[in-house]
């Protein structure tokens, strides 16, 4: 999104109704259930902790379409309550008719905050991560569903999240900067003066979301941060931040900083335990990961240092936006700072 705005700050009610409003639609269910990373490893430790599951009672909260619910009642669960604000929990219901679920999974319309469930449950389960695994802020809502909801002793799925940041190139933002350079030789008029208006323009302070190729990062990432959904709470949230170091590969220049996530699924009939990965090594999901675009390139050697720290944190203008500071320092050259953040829809919205 690139059309400018005039910012301003949104009450809670509004971007909560923008936020939901924005999951009416089918696309985006469309989008994630056809994401088959993301999908199928949630059917895969749902069905894999089948034993913690049979014959007890669930919590899906932000159950969308109810497709983590009917995993759920496949696996076993006595009951399964599906919470969804959005009016795709109308879908939803449709969905388990069509099933014949109706004796087992309840789709209750609201947030987790607002509804009055019968009973306490045994299991949580939330695919409640965004961009940069924070945007969207839902998390927030899986902690007060475990704090007032989740017995002593019951399972979250998934119960880890980590974060990781590496150094990477992009070679489209340099031969677009380069472009400039060219017209000369096709059209005769000199426009190599408009570089560093496209440096500005393309190397902004938005977290673009953006699949990266393989070739291009240039370290092994590093991991700045971790949660432990049994024990994170929601002021810890309020700032998510961690050192990082890496070391190049070779000789490139840095241009950005890629940030990704990975959630972990505990498995208790297997040696490992299932990870949900949105790294460049591994298949692509519709996170795809977040670029963070330094204002201008820096070259590097092999083993040349690439270090600081990354703090994540809700915007001031709508805390469900995610904002990310990092502090690097790349080699020799000084210390640099650059706070980004998501492109911000609400702020565009009319009242």
């Amino acid at each position: 999104m690139s059309r400018v705005a005039k910012k301003r700050k949104l009450d809670k009610t509004r971007q909560d109704r923008l936020y939901f409003d924005s999951y009416s639609d089918v696309t985006i269910h469309e989008e994630m259930i056809a994401d088959h990373v993301r999908t199928n490893t949630y059917r895969t430790a749902i069905l894999r902790n089948s034993e913690s599951i049979r014959g007890k009672v669930v919590l899906d909260v932000g159950a969308g379409t109810g497709v983590l619910s009917v995993f759920c009642a496949q696996a076993g669960a006595r009951r399964v309550f599906a919470v969804e604000a959005c009016s795709i929990a109308e879908q939803a219901v449709r969905i388990v008719r069509h099933n014949n679920l109706q004796d087992r999974i309840e789709v209750i319309r609201g947030t987790v905050e607002t509804v009055d469930l019968p009973e306490s449950v045994d299991v949580i389960v939330s695919e409640w991560m965004g961009y940069a695994l924070l945007h969207e802020s839902m998390l927030n809502s899986v902690l007060y569903a475990r704090d007032k909801w989740l017995k002593p002793g019951g399972l979250i799925l998934p119960s880890r999240a980590e974060l990781y940041i590496t150094p990477v190139s992009d070679p489209v933002v340099e031969d677009r900067l380069h472009f400039w350079y060219t017209v000369k030789d096709q059209y005769g008029v000199d426009m190599s003066c408009m570089s560093d208006f496209a440096r500005r323009c393309i190397m902004n302070s938005d977290i673009t979301v953006n699949s990266v190729s393989v070739e291009d990062v240039l370290s092994h990432p590093a991991r700045f941060a971790e949660l432990d959904l049994y024990s994170v709470t929601a002021e810890e949230l309020r700032s998510v931040k961690g050192q990082f170091r890496c070391e190049s590969f070779g000789s490139a220049a840095v241009n950005a900083l890629c940030v990704y996530f990975t959630v972990t699924f505990p498995c208790p009939d297997k040696p490992q335990p299932l990870v949900l990965s949105t790294s460049p090594f591994k298949p692509e999901t519709h996170w795809k990961q977040a670029v963070l675009y330094l204002d201008a390139p820096v070259d590097v050697v092999q083993d040349t240092v690439v270090s600081g720290e990354v703090s994540m944190y809700p915007s001031e203008d709508s805390a469900r936006h995610i904002c990310i500071h990092v502090d690097y320092t790349i080699g020799e050259q000084k210390r640099q700072s650059k706070t980004f953040s998501i492109p911000d829809w609400s702020s565009e919205a009319q009242p």
